[in-house]
């Protein structure tokens, strides 16, 4: 059994907003919000990032139209004792997608961690 951290992409719509950073503040705090009324409070929220096409550079993932805003935010969380990869994506999966019913979830990276000492 190994421990993992679970890093997430979820497609967040907020309405009638006017600016990117307006959308950002409340996708990360609507998401935390819903985490945190289901005990959820271990799952990171942020905003993710997206490359540049033409030069590379990261910018916040975010997108305005019509005052409408859709946000990629970054869902991080550490599943304990899991059999596997697949296993504590399942796991993390399961955990945040209870939380944020609605909300497209893609997992984007898996990463095995140490264990603490005791």
């Amino acid at each position: 059994m190994s421990n993992y951290l679970v890093a997430m992409e979820a497609a967040w719509l907020v309405r009638d907003v006017d600016n990117v950073d307006d959308a950002i503040g409340v996708a990360v705090s609507e998401a935390g919000k819903r985490l945190n009324e289901q005990d959820k409070e271990y799952v990171e929220v942020e905003v993710g990032v997206t490359p540049c096409p033409a030069c590379g550079e990261p910018f916040d993932s975010a997108f305005i139209a019509a005052d409408t805003a859709l946000v990629g935010l970054l869902l991080e969380i550490e599943v304990f004792n899991a059999d596997g990869e697949n296993h504590a994506t399942r796991i993390a999966k399961s955990e945040v997608g209870g939380a944020l019913r609605d909300v497209p979830l893609s997992v984007i990276e898996v990463v095995e961690t140490e264990p603490e000492e005791e």
